[in-house]
Protein backbone atom coordinates (compact mmCIF):
# COMPACT_ATOMS: atom_id res chain seq x y z
CA UNK A 1 0.00 0.00 0.00
CA UNK A 2 1.10 3.83 -0.29
CA UNK A 3 0.52 4.59 2.97
CA UNK A 4 2.74 1.92 4.47
CA UNK A 5 5.60 3.01 2.41
CA UNK A 6 5.80 6.21 4.25
CA UNK A 7 5.23 4.19 7.49
CA UNK A 8 1.49 5.06 7.87
CA UNK A 9 -1.21 2.01 8.39
CA UNK A 10 -4.63 2.92 7.48
CA UNK A 11 -5.10 2.97 11.40
CA UNK A 12 -2.83 5.59 11.93
CA UNK A 13 -3.92 7.55 9.40
CA UNK A 14 -7.32 6.98 11.07
CA UNK A 15 -6.87 8.09 14.11
CA UNK A 16 -4.24 11.00 12.87
CA UNK A 17 -7.70 12.67 10.85
CA UNK A 18 -9.39 12.11 13.78
CA UNK A 19 -7.02 13.36 16.10
CA UNK A 20 -6.64 16.57 13.82
CA UNK A 21 -10.36 16.77 13.87
CA UNK A 22 -10.60 16.90 17.36
CA UNK A 23 -8.31 19.48 17.55
CA UNK A 24 -10.19 21.53 14.76
CA UNK A 25 -13.14 21.72 16.50
CA UNK A 26 -13.54 23.86 19.75
CA UNK A 27 -15.24 22.23 23.03
CA UNK A 28 -18.89 22.88 23.00
CA UNK A 29 -18.82 24.51 26.28
CA UNK A 30 -16.47 26.90 25.62
CA UNK A 31 -18.93 28.30 23.07
CA UNK A 32 -20.64 31.40 22.99
CA UNK A 33 -24.50 31.70 21.96
CA UNK A 34 -24.06 32.54 17.91
CA UNK A 35 -26.37 35.75 18.35
CA UNK A 36 -23.34 37.90 19.61
CA UNK A 37 -21.80 39.64 16.38
CA UNK A 38 -18.04 38.27 15.69
CA UNK A 39 -16.94 42.61 14.97
CA UNK A 40 -16.82 43.26 18.33
CA UNK A 41 -13.44 40.68 19.08
CA UNK A 42 -11.59 42.90 16.17
CA UNK A 43 -8.32 43.83 17.07
CA UNK A 44 -8.68 41.51 20.52
CA UNK A 45 -7.11 37.61 20.61
CA UNK A 46 -7.61 34.76 18.54
CA UNK A 47 -8.80 32.72 21.33
CA UNK A 48 -11.08 35.19 22.13
CA UNK A 49 -12.71 35.04 18.67
CA UNK A 50 -13.02 31.64 17.77
CA UNK A 51 -14.72 30.65 20.91
CA UNK A 52 -18.17 31.11 18.33
CA UNK A 53 -17.72 28.89 15.97
CA UNK A 54 -19.37 31.40 13.56
CA UNK A 55 -16.21 33.55 13.72
CA UNK A 56 -13.26 33.71 11.49
CA UNK A 57 -10.03 35.23 12.78
CA UNK A 58 -7.90 36.82 10.04
CA UNK A 59 -4.06 36.84 11.50
CA UNK A 60 -3.08 39.55 8.71
CA UNK A 61 -5.26 42.51 9.86
CA UNK A 62 -6.59 41.16 12.89
CA UNK A 63 -9.80 41.42 12.69
CA UNK A 64 -12.62 38.75 13.89
CA UNK A 65 -15.06 38.09 10.70
CA UNK A 66 -18.67 36.10 10.82
CA UNK A 67 -17.67 32.88 8.97
CA UNK A 68 -19.49 33.09 5.32
CA UNK A 69 -21.66 30.22 5.47
CA UNK A 70 -22.68 30.14 1.86
CA UNK A 71 -19.61 29.49 0.60
CA UNK A 72 -16.88 27.01 2.31
CA UNK A 73 -14.24 28.16 2.08
CA UNK A 74 -13.55 32.15 2.70
CA UNK A 75 -13.06 34.36 -0.23
CA UNK A 76 -9.52 36.20 -0.72
CA UNK A 77 -11.38 39.65 -0.58
CA UNK A 78 -12.67 38.51 2.65
CA UNK A 79 -8.90 36.89 4.17
CA UNK A 80 -6.26 35.22 2.64
CA UNK A 81 -6.33 31.45 3.16
CA UNK A 82 -2.74 31.85 4.70
CA UNK A 83 -3.73 33.83 7.34
CA UNK A 84 -7.63 32.73 7.42
CA UNK A 85 -8.00 30.89 11.13
CA UNK A 86 -11.26 28.84 12.64
CA UNK A 87 -11.57 26.66 14.90
CA UNK A 88 -7.91 26.70 16.75
CA UNK A 89 -5.68 29.50 16.33
CA UNK A 90 -2.85 27.56 14.91
CA UNK A 91 -3.85 26.32 11.50
CA UNK A 92 -4.92 27.83 8.60
CA UNK A 93 -7.00 27.23 6.17
CA UNK A 94 -4.48 26.88 3.21
CA UNK A 95 -2.24 24.01 5.80
CA UNK A 96 -5.98 22.65 6.26
CA UNK A 97 -6.64 21.94 2.76
CA UNK A 98 -2.85 20.88 2.16
CA UNK A 99 -3.46 18.23 4.94
CA UNK A 100 -6.76 17.21 4.34
CA UNK A 101 -6.20 16.69 0.52
CA UNK A 102 -3.07 14.63 1.12
CA UNK A 103 -4.79 12.72 3.76
CA UNK A 104 -8.01 11.95 1.40
CA UNK A 105 -5.20 11.36 -1.60
CA UNK A 106 -3.44 8.55 0.63
CA UNK A 107 -6.51 6.75 1.45
CA UNK A 108 -7.96 6.71 -1.60
CA UNK A 109 -5.01 5.46 -3.38
CA UNK A 110 -4.93 2.72 -0.54
CA UNK A 111 -8.42 1.87 -1.42
CA UNK A 112 -7.60 1.90 -5.16
CA UNK A 113 -4.46 -0.09 -4.35
CA UNK A 114 -6.15 -2.80 -2.41
CA UNK A 115 -8.90 -3.06 -4.91
CA UNK A 116 -6.57 -3.83 -7.90
CA UNK A 117 -4.63 -6.43 -5.63
CA UNK A 118 -8.08 -8.36 -5.02
CA UNK A 119 -9.05 -8.12 -7.99
CA UNK A 120 -5.55 -9.46 -9.31
CA UNK A 121 -5.23 -11.94 -7.33
CA UNK A 122 -8.82 -13.21 -8.06
CA UNK A 123 -8.15 -13.46 -11.75
CA UNK A 124 -5.33 -15.20 -11.59
CA UNK A 125 -6.31 -17.70 -8.02
CA UNK A 126 -6.05 -21.39 -8.37
CA UNK A 127 -9.32 -23.61 -7.36
CA UNK A 128 -9.20 -23.97 -4.01
CA UNK A 129 -9.31 -27.09 -2.49
CA UNK A 130 -13.28 -27.82 -2.53
CA UNK A 131 -12.95 -27.24 -5.82
CA UNK A 132 -10.28 -29.72 -6.23
CA UNK A 133 -12.00 -32.10 -3.72
CA UNK A 134 -14.97 -31.68 -5.95
CA UNK A 135 -12.80 -32.48 -9.10
CA UNK A 136 -10.93 -35.41 -7.64
CA UNK A 137 -14.48 -36.93 -6.40
CA UNK A 138 -15.75 -36.95 -9.99
CA UNK A 139 -12.86 -38.90 -11.07
CA UNK A 140 -13.29 -41.18 -8.89
CA UNK A 141 -16.59 -42.15 -9.27
CA UNK A 142 -15.96 -41.93 -13.19
CA UNK A 143 -13.10 -44.85 -12.39
CA UNK A 144 -15.72 -46.74 -10.53
CA UNK A 145 -18.37 -46.79 -13.05
CA UNK A 146 -15.76 -47.90 -15.76
CA UNK A 147 -14.64 -50.56 -13.23
CA UNK A 148 -18.24 -51.81 -12.98
CA UNK A 149 -18.94 -51.33 -16.48
CA UNK A 150 -16.57 -53.78 -17.49
CA UNK A 151 -17.15 -56.28 -15.08
CA UNK A 152 -21.16 -56.79 -15.67
CA UNK A 153 -19.84 -56.92 -19.95
CA UNK A 154 -17.29 -59.75 -18.82
CA UNK A 155 -20.30 -61.59 -16.40
CA UNK A 156 -22.55 -60.58 -19.28
CA UNK A 157 -20.35 -62.56 -21.76
CA UNK A 158 -19.89 -65.22 -19.62
CA UNK A 159 -23.75 -66.01 -19.59
CA UNK A 160 -23.53 -65.85 -23.50
CA UNK A 161 -20.72 -68.18 -24.07
CA UNK A 162 -22.60 -70.80 -21.89
CA UNK A 163 -26.09 -70.78 -22.96
CA UNK A 164 -24.00 -70.39 -26.95
CA UNK A 165 -25.52 -66.53 -27.75
CA UNK A 166 -22.71 -65.39 -27.46
CA UNK A 167 -21.94 -63.54 -31.21
CA UNK A 168 -18.51 -64.46 -32.40
CA UNK A 169 -16.13 -62.24 -34.62
CA UNK A 170 -16.36 -65.24 -37.39
CA UNK A 171 -19.52 -67.58 -37.65
CA UNK A 172 -17.62 -69.76 -39.52
CA UNK A 173 -14.41 -70.50 -37.14
CA UNK A 174 -16.37 -73.28 -35.31
CA UNK A 175 -16.31 -75.39 -38.22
Amino acid sequence: MASAAFGLTPRWVMLLGAALLLLLLPMASAQEPPGIGCAKYTNRSCEECLRNVSCLWCNENKACLDYPVRKILPPASLCKLSSARWGVCWVNFEALIITMSVLGGTVLLGITVCCCCCCRQKKSRKPDKSDERAIREQEERRVRQEERRAEMKSRHDEIRKKYGLFKEQNPYEKF
